[in-house]
């Protein structure tokens, strides 16, 4: 009776995905299936290639920011060969917009094949440095304040997606050539970022300033009053927190604050974990899209899998980071698509079993490769 009762009971989770939303109650995991469904994702995004602009775009580098750290866990050829293609047909070059944190993202990637692949001047890092130096280092429109706009584009880094996409890979960089002004500067520009876009009361970061609240009329609201915190926003900004922390020199005068900063955003995005272990695109405001989306949960499962693997969170949660795995893995098609993905966009909107982008499959492959070293 308890094993039909078990059959039933993932049986439905399956089903539910399909339809509405998965709806879980299993904590266990199979790592062999873990394995089995990265490969599946991997092999079918590889298949159906997608960009917004470009393949150096920061939608591809979010992806193979996420096959970087497949590799990572679990080794495996396959993930090497794709990540090594990739850099070789883009030339090791990043994006063209200098001044546009996104447009280094794919670089996290090439500094990843640095460490992996023992190859003698295999990697090209000079177009990443060229990037880095003119970005941090050269004056632009945004840092000019010129033309803020309503997003308040007057900083670097005037939007928290921006949080994943440079610091990262500004810290590797760093590192990796024991250049400390580097790190530096990147402190400089998320401090900007967090000074302007981090709701101290609410734990969370606000997309851009069209979503501060400066107690006027005109103040963005979610239906239910609440203020409107983006998933996959704050899945950037926690994700790119535990890649940051991950190399972040354990002597750097201000690692105490991305510790603390990580800690508090983790323990709000485990507060308000749905039942059934995924996120809505509205954190605030789950009944407006309510479902779950799979992007913003795989960075929250990542980061979260990732700070309990690190010490930085306890393992009680251990539970509801298995949860919401297993939530994900559920999202996934039987041909390896990964669905239920919101698409491009900068503020809660609704996803579908059919909606799938790279970004949503990298966020799958980080989840995975962090779910892989639990105990």
């Amino acid at each position: 009776m308890k094993r039909l009762l078990k059959i039933l009971v993932v049986s439905f989770v399956l089903a539910s995905c399909s339809s509405k939303q998965p709806i879980n109650a299993q904590t266990n995991i199979d790592k062999e299936a873990v394995k089995a469904a990265m490969i599946k994702a991997l092999e079918w995004q590889e298949a159906h290639p997608i960009f917004a602009i470009h393949p150096t775009d920061w939608t591809a580098g979010a992806y193979y920011t996420g096959v970087s750290r497949a590799h990572k866990a679990t080794k495996d050829m396959m993930y090497m060969a794709y990540l090594k293609n990739q850099a070789v047909k883009n030339n090791w070059q990043t994006y063209k917009r200098l001044h546009h944190a996104d447009d280094v993202a794919i670089s996290y990637s090439y500094l990843y094949i640095s460490k992996a692949e023992k190859r003698r001047n295999f990697v090209d890092l000079e177009p990443t440095k060229n990037f880095l130096d003119v970005h941090l280092f050269e004056d632009n429109i945004w840092k000019s304040g010129k033309k803020p706009g309503k997003e308040g584009k007057s900083i670097l880094w005037w939007w928290c997606d921006a949080l994943f996409m440079a610091p990262p890979v500004i810290n590797l960089y760093s590192k990796y050539t024991n250049q400390p002004k580097y790190l530096d500067a990147m402190h400089k520009y998320y401090m900007e970022a967090y000074n302007r876009l981090y709701d101290k009361q609410e734990h969370l970061f606000a997309r851009d300033m069209r979503f501060i609240w400066k107690g006027t009329d005109e103040d963005r609201k979610e239906p239910n009053g609440k203020k409107v915190f983006w998933s996959r926003g704050n899945g950037w900004v926690l994700g790119g927190l535990a890649l940051l922390l991950e190399d972040l020199p354990k002597d750097y005068q201000h690692r105490d604050f991305y510790v603390n900063l990580y800690k508090e955003i983790a323990a709000r995005i485990l507060e308000i974990q749905p039942e059934d272990g995924l996120w809505r695109t509205s954190l605030l405001s789950p009944e407006s899209y309510n479902h779950g989306e799979v992007s913003g949960s795989g960075f929250y499962t990542f980061a979260l899998a990732w700070g309990i693997n690190n010490g930085l969170l306890d393992k009680k949660h251990t539970p509801a980071v298995k949860k919401a795995w297993n939530a994900l893995a559920a999202c996934q098609h039987e041909d390896g698509r990964v669905g239920w993905v919101q698409n491009i966009g900068a503020f809660p909107e609704p996803a579908s079993k059919d909606s799938w982008q790279n970004f949503g499959t990298g966020a799958f492959l980080m989840a995975g490769s962090e779910i892989l070293k639990l105990k």
